[in-house]
């Protein structure tokens, strides 16, 4: 019949031209992909021919102010902050905890501890939660300018989340490096959460190889280093020169992601940022640890906050350095690459679904159904030996970190991430429209959990 001919060339067609579409997307992905690797193998070679000593972290101790943003998180500030005065081996520093006026429990959790250690120290917002973290942030510097008038002046922030598990060793790091650097950022490795191995899961592959390779290449090519939002640490006389600038506040409170464009800041007003990899005397890695979220949605959020942010706002709030490195310009566009990343990942999944109906309609009508032509069939066969190279380094760099069991579940948690990050791309562009109107940001609350006395946070 003409009618089912159509539509059956129809199907054809769409799934044809989807496909296509989808493999030249993969394959820019995917070289992209591969030059950050090759880049990588450098930088790892050339420190291996350079042999260069690790630090050491028997300096001075600098005094730190510690500033931990709370909003909502009675369920884990108070094992935190217990945890963390147990766990920290150094002498000189403080907790600088901010509360909402609206958040009783937070406030009671913070004051029980901060009553039996005067290391901690509670600032409760002028405003009803939630703002923004960077609201919360600037409250805290202007309680640390108040202390300091009374008082010696820190030298540096060092800025932690309420779920954060520290490492006893990292204010040592902080002091070693700061002292010719203007910040320092520790790598942050996602505790395996034995109760969601696929979608907390899928976090610990993403960290590892951002932060053990990503970064690494990021620093090597002399781009801006972005701050992970916990586990940085900025000296004071930079933070001063970010809030001359901002009208008193070092931290921007119309952004969603501070801590990415508080990064970029410190570059471009020329201050040096060193991203240190260093494992301790037991060989563990001097890092933040936490858990991420375990179900689908809180990760969707999560991902749609840091999406709208870089990806999205990053193009209109951050731009293009001027006169940067064509390093520098590779670096951002990365940043941002989700914008068409995602696009292309839709319309693969279309691409697949039209294949299966026409498969199914042929199969049905007996007709033959036309193989891939042209370059198509080179695009895909260079498509798959990319993404078996993909999946192997994700692999390797998850097993490195976290051992065999976790390397093996990184294959099917590339399934699990697609999928928060196709959902997470419609939330972002709906969080993100109403910002281009003037509506200002909110912070978004995920829930948290803190490893207890029970369980094995080291990885």
């Amino acid at each position: 019949m003409p009618g089912s001919d159509a539509l059956i060339l129809a199907i054809d067609s769409l799934a044809r031209e989807a496909m296509l579409f989808a493999a030249i997307g993969f394959l820019i992905g995917g070289i992209d992909d591969l030059l950050v690797d090759v880049a990588y193998g450098a930088t790892w070679l050339r420190a291996r021919l350079r042999r260069e000593r690790p630090r050491a972290l028997d300096v001075a101790p600098l005094p730190i102010a510690i500033f931990i943003p709370a909003w909502d998180e009675a369920a884990v500030i108070g094992a935190m902050l217990r945890a963390t005065l147990a766990r920290y081996d150094y002498p000189d520093y403080r907790l600088y905890v901010g509360a909402y006026p609206n958040d009783p429990a937070t406030i009671a959790a913070v004051s029980e501890v901060a009553l039996t250690d005067p290391r901690v120290r509670l600032v409760v917002t002028a405003t009803a939660g939630p703002t923004t973290k960077a609201d919360c942030l600037n409250t805290l510097w202007r309680a640390l300018l108040r202390d300091e008038a009374a008082g010696e002046p820190f030298a540096a922030v060092l800025l932690h989340d309420a779920e954060d598990l520290v490492d006893p060793q990292e204010l040592r790091v902080f002091a070693a490096w700061l002292g010719d650097h203007e910040a320092v950022q520790l790598p942050v490795l996602p505790l395996a959460d034995p109760r969601s191995p696929l979608v907390a899961g899928h976090y610990l592959d993403e960290f590892v190889e951002a932060h053990a390779k990503n970064l690494v290449v990021r620093a090597a090519l002399g781009a801006a280093l972005p701050f992970a939002g916990v586990g940085c640490a900025i000296r004071r006389d930079m933070i001063v020169r970010i809030a001359d600038i901002r009208g008193g506040m070092p931290f921007d409170e119309t952004s969603i992601t501070e801590d990415y464009e508080l990064g970029l800041t410190v570059t471009e007003l020329g201050g040096r940022t060193a991203f240190v990899r260093m494992r301790d005397d037991q060989g563990s890695m001097i890092a933040v640890r936490a858990y991420f979220p375990a179900q689908i949605g809180a990760a969707v959020r999560q991902k749609a906050r840091w999406m709208t942010g870089i990806a999205l706002a990053g193009w209109d709030r951050v731009g293009w350095q001027r006169g940067g490195s064509i390093g520098e310009h590779w670096m951002r566009m990365r940043d941002r690459r989700a914008t068409l990343a995602i696009p292309v990942l839709a319309i693969a999944y279309v691409a697949l679904v039209a294949w299966g109906v026409a498969l199914a309609i042929h199969l049905a009508t007996a007709t033959p159904m036309s193989a891939p032509g042209g370059f198509t069939a080179p695009l895909l066969i260079a498509n798959a030996v990319l993404l078996g190279w993909r999946v192997a380094m994700r692999a390797a760099f998850t097993g490195a970190a976290y051992g065999p069991t976790q390397a093996i579940l990184s294959v099917p948690r590339l399934f699990v991430a697609n999928l928060v990050a196709l959902l997470a791309a419609r939330r972002a562009i709906t969080l993100y429209w109403p910002t281009l109107r003037g509506v200002p940001p909110r912070w978004e609350k995920t829930a948290h959990h803190f490893p207890d006395a029970t369980e094995h946070p080291a990885t």
